[in-house]
């Protein structure tokens, strides 16, 4: 006993692979033409502010991109696009106000270090990539990415982006390929959201990364003395998630959902939308659904058999309700999953939003969470109160 309990391995995923660079999802390959890879360059000006900091840098890296472009021509173009990636809307802000004014003025002169000037025309020089866009506003700023710089003299329907500044927005679902310089102004909040954003450059030519360490934080500070060892050890760095899969507080959101998939995914008789009518508790796709889901949350979870009962309770309550709703439909209406178009169909789930949560409220995406909230500050009366003290 004592020696299988010494040589026994515990279960890990993802199982590690017969190389120590290919594992369960990723598969490491060597810097080639094919696959050009990144370079991250830290840059850190102790007694400095940043902002003087990122202003030197994206002066440097803009008027590079220009120099080598006017020698290389369109093998330089991923370089002429420059990305600024922040953790804050503030922090863009401020460095917005000072491409538009300090970074482009000293364009103009970089000529006395032995770059080449390059211009910055407003207002399509500059973008930006945040929740500031409104939702018409972003595809056209993701197509603007995509367009390469012409070459000298030349016209073009849509101008090219020379500063694109943005948040994590940037971090999911921007995928452009000629994309190859990024500046990073001080060290993310996580290590994942880090490689999920520098990832955003080279991808389909070599990238640059250029991380300009804030010396006032001490996490900043940290990162940036350890910079080789950082990036040399890259995947192992990244924060472990805490997942809760079987609170209430999941439960109440996500059980509702996998319930009507059970059954509709399980019999074609019950999948249609306006089926949700016939349903049944003793049908057996139902009977089999509220009987397998309890078993693998009690399998699963850490409640063992007192989250078995809870989980079987929650889903004969939930169908319950469903049937009692079914039952009260009258004029001729019939319920369905969802609302139908044809004046009849009433639907039994619901989308998040302003309303209070109910038992039948299924998320569409797991990135919906919680429904935002506006705020709106209401300050009158408040002169008079100050007048009164």
């Amino acid at each position: 006993m004592e020696s299988s309990a010494v040589v026994s391995q515990p279960p890990v995923f993802p199982p590690p692979g017969l190389e120590a660079g290919a594992n369960f999802f990723s598969n490491e390959l060597p810097v080639s033409d094919a696959a050009p890879g990144r370079l991250y360059v830290g840059a850190c000006a102790p007694g400095r502010r940043l902002k003087a900091a990122l202003i030197r840098v994206y002066v440097a890296a803009l008027a590079a991109g220009q120099t080598l472009y006017e020698k290389y021509g369109e093998a330089a173009d991923p370089f002429m696009t420059a990305l600024g990636y922040f953790s804050s809307l503030r922090e863009l802000g401020g460095m917005r106000r000072l491409v538009d004014d300090d970074v482009r003025s000293r364009l103009t002169q970089v000529d006395a270090r032995g770059l080449r000037k390059r211009n910055l025309r407003l207002p399509h020089a500059v973008e930006e990539l945040t929740s500031r866009k409104s939702a018409t506003e972003i595809p056209e700023v993701l197509e603007r990415m995509k367009c390469t710089f012409p070459a000298p003299g030349q016209k073009v329907a849509k101008p090219p982006i020379d500063v694109l500044l943005a948040t994590n927005m940037l971090s999911v679902g921007v995928d452009v390929g000629r994309l190859g310089l990024m500046i990073v102004a001080g060290q993310p909040k996580s290590t994942s959201e880090y490689i999920q954003a520098t990832s955003r450059v080279g991808r389909a030519s070599p990238g640059l990364v250029i991380t300009v360490a804030n010396w006032a934080r001490p996490r900043d500070l940290s990162h940036f003395e350890s910079f080789c060892h950082y990036h040399a050890t890259f995947y192992r760095q990244v924060e472990a998630l805490s997942v809760t899969p079987y609170s209430t507080g999941a439960m109440d959101r996500a059980l509702t959902g996998v319930l009507v998939r059970t059954i509709r995914q399980a019999s074609a008789e019950l999948n249609r939308n306006d089926s949700a009518h016939q349903m049944q508790s003793i049908h057996p796709v139902v009977r089999a659904a509220i009987e397998a889901l309890p078993i693998r949350a009690g399998e699963a979870g850490a409640g063992g058999a007192a989250l078995q009962d809870f989980v079987q309770a929650a889903l004969q309550q939930r169908i319950d309700l469903w049937r009692d709703r079914a039952l009260r439909m009258g004029g001729g209406a019939r319920l369905g999953y969802n609302d139908g178009r044809d004046g009849v169909t009433v639907g039994l789930l619901e989308m998040p939003g302003t309303a209070a949560w109910t038992e039948f409220t299924v998320l569409n995406s797991l990135r919906d969470v919680e429904p935002e909230a506006a705020l709106t500050f209401d300050d009158s009366g408040m002169d008079s109160i100050e007048a009164g003290q």
